[in-house]
């Protein structure tokens, strides 16, 4: 995970002027909601990326949200579709930075970017990442 720019100018408004602004993700976590018995269950699968995801400034508003720590920040995560960007009401992206007086610089302490899917896309994502990680270990015994 990485912080370019300073992530405290962007707003409650989306704003393409924060387009200079990036956060790069290692992970990803999917959460779906299935029945479990009686009752509808949040199930998750954190996905590793061995590429960095990296989402722009442009595609985020702040949330407000008193509730918050200090140094902690929601956002919404819009889609860019053409030229237009979109709310996407399944996306969320929550950050925890804290600031270095001595050296005089941000630090991002975490990152947390999760996806809402359907139960249909939720298993065949995680049998994706399954399948692509015995393919690279079978290649490791190969070798």
């Amino acid at each position: 995970m990485k912080l370019q720019g300073n992530i405290l100018d962007i707003k409650n408004t989306r704003d393409s002027k924060n387009l200079g602004i990036e956060i790069h993700l290692d992970k990803i976590e999917y959460i779906t909601n299935k029945k479990d018995g009686r009752y509808n269950q949040p199930f998750d699968f954190i996905d590793e990326l061995e590429t960095p995801m990296v989402i722009t400034g442009d595609c985020l508003a702040r949330i407000n949200n008193k509730h918050l720590q200090d140094g902690e920040y929601d956002f919404q995560v819009y889609d860019k579709v053409g030229e237009e960007y979109v709310l996407n009401p399944d996306k969320f992206l929550s950050v925890l930075i804290t600031y270095d007086f001595e050296a005089d610089i941000t630090i991002l302490t975490s990152v947390e970017y999760s996806v809402t899917v359907t139960n249909e896309e939720f298993k065949q994502i995680k049998a994706e990442r399954s399948k692509e990680k015995k393919q690279l270990r079978g290649k490791g015994r190969r070798s």
